[in-house]
């Protein structure tokens, strides 16, 4: 009996910290995405843009799986939460697909017009913060999850991971135009930023239509 109390009390340890960094992740969440748009439509940054609508769409899928953390925590049942996240990720997949779709003519028309973005300093704050931040996001919730169990918090780990390299990306295309005025480069970030967001959404079709986490992120 000591070690199943013990082993109970270990698990609301893990499941209290998993609530605490997903609480993270949403908050930095609303910057990255309040930031992204707006300098992104100021500045005619298609990879900007794309940066902070994605950054949407993990807030959303954030929020979901914070609620199913919390559901746990209160000692709630868990199946209700898993049917609400296969609808997440149904949304969460042709929000993705659609994103997709808008950056490939987006950026496709910035070439075609030869439209200039502005550089910007908030831009590039912006990716070298997320570059930086959205790599401990995702070993915490990575060790988070495998001491509970849970393929939708070790799901959300792949999206960080993700959301890391399109930053890298977005920081390249943004630095190109800014120190060598390549305006060229920020669509092309764009288009760089689709492969991420495919991949994204292949894996959110996958567990909408199996109910499983195909962790093609990793």
């Amino acid at each position: 009996m000591a070690e199943t109390s013990l082993s109970s009390s270990a698990r609301a340890h893990n499941v209290r910290l998993g609530v605490w960094i997903e609480l993270v992740t949403v908050a930095w969440m609303v910057v990255e995405a309040a930031v992204a748009l707006f300098v992104g439509f100021s500045a005619r940054s298609v990879s900007l843009q794309g940066f902070g609508i994605d950054s949407l769409v993990e807030l959303v899928a954030g929020g979901i799986l914070l609620w199913r953390l919390r559901v746990e925590q209160r000692g709630g049942g868990l199946d209700q939460v898993e049917r609400a996240e296969r609808r997440a990720s149904w949304v969460t997949a042709i929000s993705l697909f659609a994103l997709s779709l808008y950056l490939v003519g987006d950026s496709a028309l910035t070439l075609l017009t030869r439209t200039r973005p502005e550089a910007s300093w908030w831009g590039l704050g912006l990716a070298v913060a997320a570059a930086l931040i959205m790599p401990i996001l995702w070993q915490s919730k990575l060790r988070i999850a495998g001491r509970i169990g849970s393929a939708a918090l070790k799901a959300d780990a792949a999206c960080s991971v993700t959301c890391a390299y399109m930053s890298v990306t977005l920081l390249v295309g943004l630095l190109l135009n800014r120190l060598f005025g390549w305006w060229w480069a920020d669509p092309l970030a764009g288009l760089a930023l689709v492969y991420f967001l495919a991949r994204e959404g292949r894996e959110a079709l996958h567990e909408a239509r199996t109910g499983e986490t195909c962790h093609c992120g990793e």
